[in-house]
């Protein structure tokens, strides 16, 4: 009896030490970690938000608008050349009719309102007895106004001399001359090439008296 008393407990104590082994142990399930598996979701695209600065978002700028700008030449400088109908006259009841050309030079500093003018007149009446001809040389300065690119009207003064032919008994071919008029241009499409009509009152004081003498004009101008 005392023999399967003893087996038992040396039993019992074997049981209890194998339990606590198994408790005291590591578990596999609980011990050892599981990887984790997650699905790689993508990510969507950022979408610009209204109203949102273009620069803010990494937008590179957009290029500014190139123009093109029209430019109007300004010339300084106007060579005319045109007929001219010059009215003489001459002595108190003598009036003579003469035909011939006009030549002016015009320069406007910088382009602007006055300018130096130069001219030169020639004109002519033929007859069965003698040729006579009024030559003119004149300086003085111009003022302009442009209406529109494409017209332009100014006035001018101009002081110089005039030489009539042939020599007569009455006084020198020469005398003293002066002018005071204007003119209107017209430059289609505000071109180099241009009209003028010019009017003029031409002052000489040819064989002791004062002459007043209309001229007209009609002609081309060239702007350089």
């Amino acid at each position: 009896m005392r023999h399967v008393a003893f087996l038992c407990g040396i039993f019992l104590i074997l049981a209890f030490t194998a339990g606590a082994q198994v408790n005291s142990g590591p578990s596999l399930l609980l011990g050892s970690p599981m990887p984790a598996f997650e699905l790689a979701t993508p990510t969507p695209a950022a979408e610009p938000v209204p109203g949102a600065d273009p620069l803010a978002l990494g937008a590179p700028p957009e290029p500014e608008p190139q123009g093109v700008y029209g430019v109007i030449q300004n010339y300084n400088w106007q060579a005319y050349v045109g007929f001219t109908h010059f009215v003489f006259y001459e002595l108190p009841g003598v009036t003579g009719n003469l035909n011939g050309f006009n030549m002016s030079l015009a320069y406007y500093p910088h382009g602007g309102h006055f300018a130096g003018d130069g001219e030169f007149a020639a004109a002519f009446a033929p007859n069965s007895a003698v040729n006579t001809r009024i030559e003119m040389g004149l300086g003085g300065v111009r003022y302009r106004i442009e209406l529109s690119q494409e017209v332009e009207i100014w006035a001018h003064g101009m002081v110089g001399g005039a030489k009539f032919l042939p020599q007569t008994p009455f006084g020198s071919e020469g005398a003293f001359a002066f002018a005071a008029g204007g003119g209107v241009d017209f430059s289609p499409h505000h071109k180099r090439l241009g009209f003028r009509l010019q009017g003029d009152m031409v002052g000489t004081r040819f064989f002791g008296t004062h002459q007043y003498n209309p001229k007209v004009s009609v002609g081309v101008v060239y702007k350089f």
